[in-house]
């Protein structure tokens, strides 16, 4: 990965979208529902960690979920260390349906960056608790970064986003920003001591 001469030599955080999934092929919202990787989601796993054989990481956290432990391992992490912080958003009553099936559910429009979910199964989450989660891992992350340490996490789609938007400090609904496919390599880090995002959306091999 390549960086403008301006950055500054402090730690980076690396974020990894979990592989293909048949629910995220079909654009179903899959929160904690506990699926593994189709076959390809395997391939483009290890494709992803041929962009990170080469770089050095002081710590290494993935969800626990089994989709983003599968990525890990096949991106060459089998010891990354789950963190529950880095579970999807909980889409509560929403979980499994497309968006065009929860617009349909409702009447009305409807977004996960302004309207949360509600509870279903599981107590779903809102925007504002979603936040809290992304800034409770930061706080741990941010101590790091400053020693210029390197941290890689694997995760989830809507969390990677909404993780991002936090750091820009736009909240979780910042995430609105920033499409994300799977497999996806991304970094963040700081310029001139100010967030930035330094690669978005990396893939090899799409």
């Amino acid at each position: 990965m390549t960086r403008a001469a301006n950055i500054e030599l402090q730690g980076t955080m690396v974020l990894v979208r979990h592989g293909e999934t048949e629910w995220s092929k079909s654009g179903r919202h899959t929160g904690l529902t506990d699926i593994p990787l189709t076959e390809t989601g395997r391939y483009k796993s290890e494709l992803a960690g041929t962009l990170l054989a080469t770089r050095r990481f002081d710590l290494v956290l993935t969800s626990p979920l089994r989709r983003a432990v599968e990525t890990a391992r096949h991106a060459g992490f089998p010891g990354a260390r789950p963190d529950e912080r880095l579970h999807e958003w909980d889409y509560g009553a929403y979980e499994g349906l497309t968006t065009p099936e929860i617009i349909a559910q409702l009447g009305h429009p409807w977004s996960i960056w302004d309207d949360g979910a509600p509870a279903g199964e599981t107590p779903g989450e809102s925007v504002g608790e979603v936040t809290a989660r992304a800034e409770s891992l930061l706080g741990s992350i941010r101590p790091r970064l400053e020693r210029g340490e390197h941290v890689l996490m694997f995760s989830h789609a809507h969390f990677i986003r909404a993780l991002t938007g936090t750091w820009l400090g736009l909240t979780a609904a910042g995430g609105r920003y920033f499409w994300l496919g799977t497999s996806a390599v991304n970094e963040l880090g700081y310029e001139h001591g100010r967030p930035v995002v330094l690669e978005w959306n990396h893939v090899r091999g799409r």
